[in-house]
């Protein structure tokens, strides 16, 4: 499998921007080693580009013919390799070189036919739209491993969806410009695209993980049989029944900054690193009811699932990104190199600060990162903080994505997290 080309550019005018990643598409197509006539594009915008979404996609398919499909989303900010683009209007796009048999592009209009056998499928959905999360399992359910990657599109005015599929759509329907405003999009592929994802959290806890005995809705009533208000006090140690003043306040201001970790009973709640496992689902806290002494979170759990208080880490959401990149290239690269390989794979890492390059042993063709809109450079230390990461890590390997309102692995949405998936020989 060959380099997918892939761009970035960001400018106040939509077309110059447009151009820009243009000029770059073309250039690497003619480079040894990239795809020269990839049929499937992956297209993200910021919502300063909202607006233009369908001109955007109108100029980039006539101006590339070859390529016949197209998916992709709007998010308050968008990732390439080693950049973020936040708050400034912003494109990036892959091209993907895979079999045309091997996937197909979806929406609500042109919905997947049961001619397809989907074995995974990244996913673009509004958050907007009535029932989002069963609608994520549902989808997951139809898929033969169960796993979906992408997330919710984020926008401070139209979250649009992109859906073009080569393959035509219901005649009528009216969706020949191939923008969409609510439900689910994406792209689902057969078994012969062979993907690694992992999902990467961005909280810590800060007390032990609970079981939630007694809950009426959102409120949770009881955890270890004691009142929920009373364990989230103990956790945090603070109390909330005193007299208004300096003291309510502060205890106040250590709840808002708190949020919950569910997790079913049995799974992955708690790594060995000390980290949320991957089962985890970080939520809100969204009131206190002082007269049942219940706290109330922005989730309906069930009984007998696991409940951990965390907080957002700066320090541990860098380890963990750095964690499952690890993890990627553990399984990419082969447990006996050739001398060839182990070559280049030395020179690779010795130059990686002056030209970082593809790693020829981790056979990675491009890769898709979504994370949380909350996450970004500011959260990890800088501009960019967060993808330069990634960099380090994987290498110069083609890379897009979104800053999304919810990130989907597995059937699960997410909340302040990362999902990393990357396209492999």
């Amino acid at each position: 499998m060959k380099l997918f080309p892939h761009a970035h550019a960001t400018h106040p005018q939509w077309r110059m921007a447009v151009g820009l990643v243009l000029t770059q598409l073309r250039a690497q197509m003619t480079l040894p080693g990239y795809a020269g006539a990839p049929t499937l594009a992956l297209l993200y915008i910021t919502d300063h580009y909202a607006a233009e979404a369908r001109e955007i996609l109108d100029t980039l398919s006539a101006e590339l013919p070859e390529v016949t499909d197209w998916a992709g989303t709007v998010g308050v900010g968008v990732a390439a390799n080693n950049v973020e683009y936040f708050d400034e209007p912003a494109l990036a796009v892959m091209l993907c070189d895979l079999p045309a048999d091997q996937y197909r592009v979806f929406s609500g209009v042109a919905p997947l036919g049961l001619g397809f056998e989907a074995h995974t499928a990244l996913v673009h959905a509004d958050a907007g739209t009535p029932d989002v999360a069963e609608l994520i399992a549902e989808m997951a359910g139809r898929t033969t491993t169960g796993y979906l990657f992408g997330g919710l599109a984020s926008s401070r005015s139209t979250a649009v969806q992109f859906a073009a599929g080569g393959d035509g759509y219901i005649k009528g329907q009216g969706a020949a410009g191939g923008v969409f405003r609510g439900g689910l999009s994406g792209v689902a592929f057969g078994a012969g695209v062979h993907l690694v994802s992992r999902v990467t959290q961005g909280a810590l806890p800060v007390g032990p993980v609970h079981e939630i005995t007694a809950v009426d809705g959102h409120v949770l009533l009881k955890l270890d049989g004691e009142p929920a208000l009373d364990v989230l006090e103990r956790d945090l140690g603070i109390t909330i029944d005193q007299p208004q003043g300096p003291g309510l306040k502060a205890a106040i201001d250590v709840v808002r900054a708190t949020l919950v970790g569910l997790s079913e009973a049995g799974s992955d709640a708690v790594g060995r690193s000390g980290n949320f496992g991957s089962d985890v689902i970080v939520r809100h806290i969204i009131g206190l009811d002082p007269v049942r002494r219940g706290v109330a979170i922005a989730a309906q759990p069930g009984e007998g699932m696991r409940l951990a208080l965390c907080q957002r880490n700066v320090q541990a959401a860098r380890a963990d990104l750095t964690r499952i990149c690890a993890e990627i290239r553990e399984e990419l690269e082969p447990q006996e190199l050739t001398h060839e390989a182990a070559a280049m794979l030395s020179a690779a890492g010795a130059g990686a600060q002056q030209h970082p390059a593809p790693h020829p042993a981790r056979r990675i063709a491009g890769a898709v990162y979504v994370s949380c809109a909350g996450r970004g450079g500011p959260h990890f230390g800088g501009p960019s903080a967060e993808l330069q990461i990634v960099r380090r890590a994987l290498g110069d390997v083609p890379l897009v994505g979104f800053f999304a309102g919810g990130e989907i692995a597995r059937d699960h949405l997410y909340g302040y997290t990362g999902v990393l998936t990357v396209f492999t020989d």
